[in-house]
């Protein structure tokens, strides 16, 4: 696969997470819990974590959630930000309590006064801060000067709130330009990444449902990330943030960018198919779940092209009539039963794991 070359930018750290810099792309997620549960909270981190996480972002609304962060942060699996909305307090009582980062909205969080009380902290701290600036909090004046929400909008937005921070010698930040349009978003975040070199948390905000937000985030991010640009991401899907996870890292992994698991190649089946491919399929990827180690698994619907088309994948299986092949690289091993594919597969795929291991 062809390597992307990436914008050089800035290097942050959150706890031990290097971010920008030439350092792996992380991803991020963030618990739906209330903060003030403990063992609630720390269960999801713990699935985040387990699920490819590299950091995780919980939301601070009040001081009784803040006053628990600490609890949380000194359990926790992976470094964890703090997302401030409205009171500036919330950030500095969170600093206090341990938080490796924070994610700060400078429109909604009050005057400048109230901003630098944050930074201060954080750079007594070591915090470092993401400028998140959001398409439906502009400020008034900006939304007037440009006629409404354009990239050009967002980038002023969030330049103005790094000069705040950077008049105070701190340059510990990355940025978000965070907007439910996808044009809107590639549109402000090629412009961000031409304005300056800070790290850039990439993401389309209420992108949606599994089904409609998988494709916004993977249009979006996707082409971002094809063209260099972006440090750290997070999918934003309505519901189990866990997936939010798994559909960031396949998009990764899809551009070259990680090696993440299993890889599934299964043919979209024609009029040549004859064993019940979708349902082979489907037991196919479950059982790849339990699988960390990187290894492509192919599944195709015809053993005239299939092994062919995947010679690519580790290890495949190609549907007959009744029957199939089994395939490692392209070179067919057997033929086995339909009701055996599955079965046989997964001896092949244990055995090159067991070679693996053993080198």
């Amino acid at each position: 696969m062809v390597p992307y070359k990436r914008k050089k930018t800035r290097q942050i750290h959150i706890g031990d997470v290097a971010i920008g810099g030439g350092a792996p792309i992380s991803v991020q997620s963030m618990t739906n819990t209330r903060t003030t549960d403990t063992e609630a909270t720390l269960s999801q981190i713990r699935a985040l974590a387990a699920a490819g996480c590299d950091l995780v972002r919980m939301a601070v609304p009040d001081m009784d959630a803040a006053k628990n962060v600490g609890h949380i942060v000194r359990q926790s699996p992976v470094p964890l930000i703090a997302d401030i909305h409205f009171d500036y307090r919330l950030a500095i009582e969170a600093i206090h309590q341990g938080i490796q980062g924070l994610r700060l909205n400078p429109g909604n969080i009050g005057g400048e006064d109230r901003v630098r009380a944050v930074v201060t902290e954080a750079k007594a701290a070591g915090i470092p801060i993401r400028i998140g600036v959001n398409a439906g909090s502009l400020d008034k004046k900006i939304l007037a000067k440009y006629g409404g929400v354009t990239a050009e909008a967002l980038v002023e937005s969030a330049m103005e709130h790094v000069h705040i921070l950077e008049k105070q010698h701190f340059y510990d930040m990355k940025i978000s330009l965070k907007a439910h349009d996808v044009p809107l978003t590639l549109a402000a975040y090629r412009l961000m990444s031409e304005t300056t070199d800070y790290p850039l948390h990439l993401g389309i905000t209420e992108a949606g449902t599994v089904h409609s937000g998988i494709i916004k985030s993977a249009v979006g991010i996707g082409a971002l990330l094809a063209e260099g640009i972006g440090d750290t991401l997070r999918v934003s899907l309505t519901g189990d943030p866990v997936v939010e996870v798994k559909v960031a890292n396949e998009i990764l992994k899809s551009l070259g960018l990680k090696e993440y698991g299993p890889t599934l190649v299964a043919c979209p089946t024609c009029g040549r198919t004859s064993i019940d491919l979708p349902a082979i399929a489907a037991r196919v990827e479950k059982k790849l779940e339990g699988i960390a180690e990187p290894i492509e698994v192919a599944v195709m619907g015809c053993v005239v092209n299939g092994p062919g088309e995947a010679r690519g994948a580790d290890v495949g299986i190609a549907g007959g009539n009744g029957e199939g092949l089994v395939f490692r690289k392209g070179e067919v091993l057997r033929k086995v039963p339909e009701d055996q594919l599955v079965e046989e597969l997964f001896k092949e795929i244990d055995t090159i794991l067991e070679e693996r291991k053993n080198k």
